[in-house]
């Protein structure tokens, strides 16, 4: 060996980093196994090959020097000893002309793209050679007990990490719909790019090195994260906008995955992708988070508050014509954001656990457009002092609705005031299977508790109590299945608990809306003088009509009603929103599923509405499968792409599947109705060593 040496002859052969083996053990075999990708708080091994055997010469000694950064911007020298499990460390283990090296890394390294470099060193400490280096990447380990993030719930993970595939939530808190979305965090390049996104922020391009050194901080890096999916202050993902005027982007009901996204901005050089709403907001955040190893899940608040002032009440304001005016404060039908799992050790014990992160740019936090991450517990509790962003969160879940009419001279009368709305069925989906699990004592008591009365007033808020008049008119609004396309009926009911008939006055609106409160246009009203009788109820009947509200629903399919009773006492006010229940596709996996053969899916489609669709687009997508693939339907070109009122339609679509696929999503959008929300489901199931002979 020596002679090896004196003659100049390299010692190391080459490195085999064994991705295949480090990634199942690490967790990250869905990523690939043509690179190393581990979790930190967890040993990998690597092996050294050497040109003889033994490998090493005598009185020699092995190094490991590691480089993090984009510009190498930190190193860390690795020693062969046992170190404390806060240094970095490895074992040697030989066997003929090989070197079995087994690396331990701290449960709190930065997270990143790491390379490594074995140095061969003489008793005196002289390098004597040194391999090539080696890239590899390095990420949080929510199985690792001493990790910030750990999650003791091996089923958890398995949602919370691994699964590619979610339901967001949206509609009304009484007419939840279901959005299936494909977060896609193992897909090719959506790693690197996850990694990109955080080299974009401000605090990266200002001071790399301070930056890198940070993230090995869940709370610092999942707080850049939300300020780095919108890109109101930064190079971040997404613009949003909910004007409707989408035509120089992407309208943000066309997004069912995270990973076009992502994979548009970076292709883009980090230019912001249009267009964005709350939900395409907080899908992309939970398809970063679950990637970088944080424990992730996308949540729905429905009747979200949107308080600008902080005094944890929203005015909502209309003119005597009962039209809707502006105001700061909205209610948003629903709202999205993002829970992630970590330990605060940033704040005192209690608040660990589950934090909320909000990626949509609504308000300011420290002079950036970010939200979080804020302790559910501590929205529960009231505890608006906790950072971060408390007092804005406990509004969103909290807020009292102040409904007032404003006269010509700009002067305000009360009518009412809901106390109960804001904040219900808060929602995600279940680790357990493809329904809802509702949340929302997560986040308040119930409604009318000591319990809430104590969190209200520890949060600032005045506790008014329920005005309890026995002979008070009650009004009510109920209506009948809503469908796109279809006339509906719209029942006001005026109920009299009193001994006495009395007289009153009803005006009933109905405006197509977003889903943010943003009026589209007003489809229907109807006014009535009405005498209500004592002890009984009065029913007005409204029905709206597609041909009134179809040329100008928004994308979200919402109809809001409103309706105003006035007596010669008393004004109430009432509002329902009614979303618009739309036609799905049906999707069929035919023949035998195998691995990296071609699938045919046959997507069926019934044109219901009463009008004639141009420009009808099918898009079919699925993690593992496919990107997103658009197909123009009909084919047939006596059709071109027009699909008359009553027409049915069944394509093919061929994809192609790696191990673990289970779901295509379809959707069909079309000039007439160019939202996304004609949409199914196919699943299906790979054997799990059956593989096609060659990918055809």
């Amino acid at each position: 060996m020596k002679a090896l040496l004196a003659q100049g002859r390299a010692v190391f052969r080459g490195v085999n980093l064994q991705c295949k083996v480090n990634n199942h053990a690490h967790h990250t075999e869905e990523v690939g196994t043509d690179r190393l990708v581990v979790r930190r708080g967890q040993p990998f091994s690597i092996i050294l090959h050497c040109t003889n055997s033994p490998p090493l010469p005598p009185d020699h000694q092995l190094t490991l020097v590691l480089n993090l950064g984009a510009q190498r911007e930190v190193v860390v020298r690795v020693s062969g000893s046992n170190a404390a499990q806060d240094k970095w460390w490895f074992s040697e283990q030989v066997a003929q002309s090989e070197v079995l090296l087994r690396v331990f890394s701290p449960a709190d390294a930065p997270v990143g793209q790491y390379s490594v470099t074995v140095l061969l060193l003489s008793s005196e400490g002289h390098i004597i050679e040194q391999s090539t280096p080696y890239s590899f990447f390095l990420l949080f380990n929510p199985w690792c007990k001493a990790d910030p993030v750990y999650l003791p719930d091996e089923e958890l993970l398995q949602e919370y990490i691994l699964n590619e595939n979610g339901i967001l939530y949206q509609g009304s808190w009484d007419q939840i719909t279901t959005l299936p979305w494909i977060f896609g965090q193992f897909e090719d390049k959506v790693m690197d790019i996850c990694f990109e996104v955080l080299d974009n922020s401000p605090a990266a391009l200002k001071n790399s090195e301070m930056d890198i050194t940070k993230r090995a901080d869940p709370v610092y890096v999942s707080r850049t994260i939300t300020a780095m999916v919108n890109s109101n202050d930064d190079r971040g993902v997404i613009f949003g906008r909910w004007d409707g005027k989408y035509s120089d982007g992407v309208a943000p009901t066309r997004w069912t995955g995270s990973v076009p996204i992502l994979r548009r901005w970076s292709k883009g050089g980090a230019q912001q992708v249009r267009y964005g709403q709350c939900w395409v907001f907080s899908a992309v955040a939970c398809t970063i988070l679950r990637c970088l190893g944080i424990p992730t899940r996308c949540i729905t608040n429905f009747t979200s508050a949107h308080d600008t002032d902080g005094n944890i009440n929203v005015d909502c304001l209309f003119n005597e014509k009962l039209e809707s005016m502006e105001s700061d404060d909205m209610i948003w039908n629903f709202h999205c954001w993002v829970e992630s799992w970590m330990s605060r050790e940033d704040l005192p014990k209690g608040y660990d656990g589950w934090q909320v992160l909000d990626p949509t740019p609504q308000e300011r936090s420290e002079g950036v457009y970010c939200c979080g991450p804020c302790p559910v517990k501590a929205v529960r509790e009231g505890e608006v002092g906790i950072k971060y962003d408390t007092p804005f969160i406990f509004s969103e879940v909290n807020a009292d609705m102040v409904y007032w009419i404003v006269h010509p001279d700009g002067k305000r009368t009360r009518m009412s005031v809901n106390h109960t709305n804001v904040g219900r069925n808060i929602s995600t989906k279940s680790v357990y299977g493809d329904y809802r699990e509702d949340i929302t004592a997560n986040y308040k008591y119930p409604e009318g508790s000591k319990m809430e009365r104590k969190v209200y007033k520890k949060a600032g808020k005045q506790v008014t109590k329920k005005n309890e008049q026995p002979d008070k008119l009650e009004l009510s609004i109920k209506h009948a299945k809503a469908i796109h396309g279809t006339d509906f009926d719209v029942i006001v009911e005026v109920h009299n608990p009193g001994e006495e008939d009395v007289p009153a006055q009803l005006t009933v609106t109905s405006n197509a809306v977003t889903y943010n409160s943003l009026h589209r246009g007003e489809c229907q009203r109807k006014t009535a003088e009405l005498v209500v009788p004592a002890q009984k109820a009065h029913k007005e009947v409204m029905r709206l009509h597609y041909e009134h509200y179809g040329a100008c629903v928004s994308e979200h399919h919402l109809i809001r009603v409103t309706a105003l009773l006035q007596t010669s006492s008393d004004q109430i006010l009432q509002e329902v929103n009614i979303p618009l229940k739309m036609p799905k596709l049906h999707i069929k996996i035919t023949g035998e599923a195998m691995v990296s053969r071609k699938l045919t899916a046959v997507i069926s489609f019934t044109n219901p509405l009463p009008i004639t669709l141009t420009g009808g687009v099918f898009t079919v997508e699925g993690a593992g499968l496919t990107g997103a693939q658009e197909i123009q339907a009909p084919c047939r070109e006596c059709l071109k792409d027009i699909v008359h009122s009553g027409l049915a339609y069944t394509m093919g679509v061929c994809v192609c599947a790696r191990e673990k696929a289970e779901r295509l999503l379809g959707v069909f959008r079309s000039v007439q109705v160019p939202s996304s929300t004609w949409l199914s489901i196919s699943r299906f199931s790979l054997p799990k060593h059956l593989h096609a002979v060659s990918p055809l």
